[in-house]
């Protein structure tokens, strides 16, 4: 709905943007003007707020189309008198040209009709027909030329932010809390099992809407921080699991870390290679319907310093070995 506060304020002068500045520039501008002038980062500074509020007012009428529409012929009729030029045969209608002129009784091509705010006489006030127009209730509705007004008072505009969550966090789920416009705070629960980038709506977290109407919505983006054990893909956890060479020659029961901080013993069988994965049931994304798995990648170490008594060992089990290759069917699978 067109403000009477449309005729005073710039709001491309707000954002610092040209009259044709696209979509991109005019969310550049905001998010840059909107950091610079929160509320958090100057408390207690009364022009910061009240710049912080028109940047997000300017935002969210230049952001909208049909606002921005709205806004632009607004304030071409407050320029000089706003003069329209009625359409002829032969040219384009469907315009502000045909509805001024429809509405005052204007004829053919070529009639101009000067509009002013000044009452008297009984004429329509440029409220009343910008009321007509854009919704606006009190005024007359004017219908000369088809053109019905959108009724009803105009839903919210979405907001954006961001926020970050630990690895754990946006596994096991968290609650958080957000700075709004103004400076007031927003507490919501993020679910388990959220991923890095995901977008959240929060819905009426957003602008007020005009004269009774739904708040509109707050869309939230997450930025999930990494482990530096744990990774995930999709709802399963992923872990790589140190084992020795003898672990994994002769077969052992060994402990694996859980995300939740306790760990699950896990069976590695005789002559278990490095990179052989081992799923744990249930003890991934506590996701609802399944939960999903921890996927360990069992990792052979190799000792750097051996003892005597571990050096002989293992020379002893090289001449055991002398005559078997490890690489004879890499070579022989290559020359095909």
């Amino acid at each position: 709905m067109a403000s009477q506060d449309w005729f005073e304020k710039d709001f491309y002068a707000i954002l610092g943007v040209p009259q044709d500045a696209d979509d991109a520039a005019i969310k550049k501008a905001y998010r840059k003007l909107a950091r610079t002038h929160h509320p958090d980062k100057n408390p207690g500074d009364a022009a910061a707020e009240q710049r912080f509020k028109d940047v997000g007012e300017a935002n969210s009428v230049l952001s909208d189309p049909e606002k921005r529409r709205e806004y632009d012929a607004v304030r071409q009729m407050a320029r000089g008198g706003a003069r329209f030029t009625a359409g002829g045969p032969g040219g384009a209608s469907g315009g502000f040209d045909d509805v001024f002129s429809s509405m005052f009784g204007g004829g053919g091509g070529g009639t101009r009709v000067r509009h002013s705010t000044g009452g008297g006489g009984g004429e329509p006030s440029l409220e009343d027909i910008l009321g007509g127009m854009f919704g606006g209730g009190g005024g007359p509705a004017y219908g000369g030329a088809g053109f019905r007004a959108p009724q009803g008072p105009r839903k919210g505009a979405d907001l954006t932010a961001r926020t970050s969550l630990s690895f754990r966090d946006a596994v096991e789920g968290s609650t958080v809390t957000l700075g709004t416009t103004g400076g007031g705070q927003i507490t919501t629960r993020i679910p388990a099992g959220v991923k890095d980038g995901q977008k959240i709506r929060l819905r009426g977290k957003g602008q007020p809407g005009e004269a009774g109407a739904p708040a509109g919505d707050l869309i939230l983006t997450v930025a999930v921080e990494k482990h530096p054990v744990f990774g995930r893909e999709g709802d399963n956890l992923t872990i790589d699991l140190p084992v020795t060479f003898a672990e994994a020659a002769l077969g052992a029961t060994i402990a694996v870390p859980t995300l939740d901080g306790s760990s699950v013993k896990v069976r590695v069988a005789p002559g278990t290679p490095s990179g052989r994965v081992l799923r744990i049931k249930g003890r991934g994304v506590p996701v609802k319907d399944r939960p999903g798995d921890l996927m360990a990648k069992v990792s052979i170490v190799v000792p750097q310093r051996l003892s005597d008594e571990a050096l002989a060992a293992v020379e002893t089990l090289q001449g055991l070995d002398e005559g078997h290759d490890p690489r004879a069917e890499l070579f022989e699978n290559a020359r095909r």
